[in-house]
């Protein structure tokens, strides 16, 4: 068995004097300086991490936000709940043109998931292709949900001449 390294001692500092007693401070002082030391605390085991550690750590400077990603995932979420509730109604009511919308919507789901993938890969130049994927399922879909609100809107005006006697 190999010996262990010996360790390295990265600061020491002198002990110093006690502070004088002073009456302790409100709750809300007490948070913000507790807030602080942990501040300084998480501050200097970040110095004393070794730099090819904090460099493995590090994200590229395009990289998308946590919340830039919560709109991103709850948007595609969003859009998915919206199909799967277009398509309920189409059963419900039993119109046709209410399940061709959630049809329509296809594409443009396609396109969000290229823009996520996009970004999940730090917006790499070899994916642009992505880019130009999304840019064509953007103009399908909205051209095959033009169709589908048209189609429905047709069968609205028939069913309405229906009912007029």
């Amino acid at each position: 068995m190999a010996p262990l390294p010996p360790l390295r001692l990265v600061a020491a500092a002198p002990p110093s004097p006690p502070p004088p007693r002073r009456p302790p401070p409100p709750s809300a002082a007490r948070l913000a300086s507790g807030v602080a030391f942990g501040a300084a605390a998480a501050a200097a085991v970040a110095a004393a991490a070794s730099p090819p550690a904090l460099a493995a750590l590090a994200e590229p400077a395009n990289a998308l936000s946590l919340p830039t990603w919560a709109v991103h995932v709850s948007s595609v979420v969003e859009w998915v709940t919206a199909m799967a509730l277009v398509w309920d109604y189409g059963e419900r009511t039993g119109l046709k043109g209410w399940k061709g919308l959630s049809w329509g919507m296809v594409p443009l789901l396609g396109g969000a998931m290229c823009a996520c993938t996009w970004h999940f890969f730090y917006n790499s130049e070899s994916l642009e292709v992505l880019v130009a994927l999304q840019g064509a399922l953007t103009v399908i879909g909205n051209i095959t949900m033009c169709i589908a609100a048209y189609r429905i809107f047709k069968a609205t005006q028939q069913s309405s001449k229906k009912l007029q006697w």
